[in-house]
């Protein structure tokens, strides 16, 4: 047994498929269901049970992983020994949205990481969620509470949301920006309901894309104040500030928990929101 095999054990748990283990992994699928079957074949015990297409783990499995997240821990403080920095050293991956990442962390992130020269932050940025698992990201800013997973979770703050619309009557009617369907529970969806204004004509996860539309003073929608600034200062523009705020959500690793560097980072991600409120 050794730690690339407890990887195709985790992999193959968080993708549900050997093909899915074998694009992250990033070694041949039929090496993934070689591999694997040569373990359970030395455990004596089977790991995943096959159903509708997924493999799924089996208690044997569940407590294979206990153990792999104790050794995560361990190899992450091996890869800590000799470093001679002053103060908390490591790397941290951030997964967030990208309007989260470039408007809120990146102006932030220069001063942060020039005060902690021990500290590298990758930014893990998208406007999907980037799957939660160890070997993707340590952690994670969610604009939707998770229901449940093997981590730790906290609120981080609130975001403010404002409606934007022309300020004067323009030749034709304001063109709807909303959310796709899956994103009906979030306020802004919520907001342009009980406007009568769910008839959108523009659909995006991608609040860029709103916000561009709106600044052509063509375009109507909600957006977090994260987006807002060049929004807000155009008189060309009415802004409505809404009764409802969007809660903003932090993921930790559990074998994460204690560790220095990951307590500077999140305080600094508390700060960095706690900034936003007193705009």
């Amino acid at each position: 047994m050794n730690w690339d095999d407890l990887r195709i054990i985790a992999a193959v748990r968080d993708e549900g498929t050997y093909a899915g283990a074998s694009a992250r992994l990033r070694i041949d699928e039929t090496t993934v269901g070689r591999r694997l079957a040569r373990i359970q074949r030395d455990l004596g015990v089977p790991l995943f049970e096959a159903a509708d297409g997924v493999r799924r783990p089996t208690r044997h499995c569940e407590k294979v992983l206990e153990h792999v997240g104790a050794i995560a821990g361990h190899v992450a403080e091996i890869g800590r020994i000799g470093e001679s920095q002053p103060g908390p050293v490591g790397r941290l991956r951030i997964a967030s949205t990208n309007s989260v990442a470039e408007e809120l962390l990146a102006p932030r992130a220069g001063q942060f990481l020039g005060e902690n020269p021990g500290l590298t932050l990758q930014f893990l940025a998208s406007s999907e969620n980037v799957k939660f698992s160890r070997w993707q990201a340590d952690l994670a800013i969610r604009l939707r509470k998770p229901e449940k997973g093997d981590f730790t979770i906290s609120k981080l703050g609130e975001v403010r949301l404002y409606f934007f619309e022309p300020a004067e009557a323009i030749d034709a009617a304001p063109i709807v920006c909303g959310y796709p369907d899956e994103l009906d529970a979030i306020p802004e969806s919520q907001y342009l309901r009980a406007r009568r204004l769910n008839a959108a004509r523009c659909i995006s996860d991608n609040v860029r894309v709103i916000q561009t539309l709106i600044r052509s003073h063509r375009g109507i929608g909600v957006l977090p104040e994260l987006n807002c600034t060049a929004l807000l200062a155009d008189r060309s523009l009415r802004a409505t500030l809404l009764p409802k705020r969007r809660d903003v959500w932090l993921l930790v690793q559990n074998h994460l928990r204690r560790d220095p560097a990951t307590r500077l980072t999140i305080e600094w991600l508390r700060l960095c929101f706690r900034d936003l409120a007193h705009r």
